[in-house]
């Protein structure tokens, strides 16, 4: 089966979410969070350990890590669509 559309679709539609909320460029007060880190000690442990899958950039002048609204997009479609299993359909309460 081939995903390659969805992840894409996904990406771009992620992209226009997260360009929409942040701009081009998380900071890295948004980035820790739409990565999906636990806390920003998290983040900075993922950076020194060279654990970060997204590129990550310095801006001179300006403090902490930043990168891109599409790269981040991007990785998380990928994350999405790397999964095994569907999710289950949520069954209504009120149904039984």
């Amino acid at each position: 089966m081939n995903q390659q559309p969805s992840i894409q679709a996904l990406a771009a539609e992620l992209e226009r979410e997260l360009t929409s909320r942040y701009g081009v460029m998380l900071g890295s007060r948004a980035l820790w969070r739409e990565l999906g880190f636990y806390s920003p000690a998290a983040f900075s442990q993922a950076i020194i350990r060279g654990n970060m899958e997204v590129p990550i950039f310095e801006v001179k002048h300006r403090r902490g890590y930043f990168a891109l609204s599409k790269d981040v997009a991007l990785w998380v479609a990928q994350q999405r669509y790397q999964c095994t299993t569907e999710p289950e359909p949520v069954l209504s309460q009120g149904n039984n």
